[in-house]
């Protein structure tokens, strides 16, 4: 059985998407292309990935809303967005929706190689189920169980920012270490600020506390 890995590449143009099968074939991927967003969520759903490259303009179902229905569904691997939008809002919806990385066109292939290696690099091993207040978070699943919300979805960001705080339920960390650890791609901490409103608006107030002149750390239960 091959080792390689499984590469769902999602987008419709069809001259970029055989550049993008040649090398990434060359490069030891084992690369199914989906012409678009109906088809992507098709083949994401009924095979197992070890990534996925998708592109944000798709007909049928655009991209920021497969990647949201695909963690809906369950779907933990990696998802790469590639757009041609720019702006901090776009990235934000992006990632948002559950999208590990996001890479603007034109873009250089190294970078698009690199972006993948560090996708699929294997992390330490770490329990999937932690306790966060009344409920628990499933971490590759990116959604919480809670005795008072019911079930709830979160994005991978939210997931993540969620999970450094639980693993470490009594530390408070500062904006700047939790910036560090979830969102190496921003520049200010004030992305610490917006995940930690999503996650409050998601499960409550009280999932994450303020510790004023530090930082944030894990609601008490």
């Amino acid at each position: 059985m091959s080792s390689a890995p499984r590469l769902l590449l999602v987008e419709d143009d069809v001259h970029l998407s055989g550049l993008l099968q040649r090398l990434l074939d060359q490069e030891g991927y084992a690369v199914t292309v989906a012409r678009d967003g109906q088809q992507g969520l098709h083949r994401a759903l009924v095979d197992e990935w070890d990534v996925l490259v998708v592109d944000r303009g798709l007909p049928g179902i655009e991209g920021v809303d497969l990647v949201a229905r695909l963690r809906a569904r369950g779907v933990a691997a990696p998802v790469l967005l590639l757009t041609a939008r720019d702006s901090v809002a776009d990235r934000v919806e992006g990632l948002d929706a559950g999208a590990q990385d996001y890479l603007v066109k034109p873009f250089d292939v190294e970078e698009l190689l690199a972006r993948l290696r560090a996708l699929l690099r294997p992390r330490a091993a770490e329990p999937d189920e932690l306790p966060v207040r009344r409920g628990r978070l499933l971490v590759t699943q990116c959604r919480v169980v809670d005795a008072d919300a019911g079930e709830v979805i979160l994005s991978r960001r939210e997931a993540d920012l969620l999970a450094v705080l639980a693993r470490r339920p009594t530390r408070v960390f500062t904006r700047d270490e939790l910036l560090d650890l979830v969102f190496e791609d921003a520049e200010t901490t004030g992305a610490v600020d917006t995940y930690v409103y999503y996650l409050r608006r998601k499960l409550g107030r009280a999932v994450v506390a303020t510790v004023h002149g530090v930082g944030y750390r894990l609601g008490a239960p």
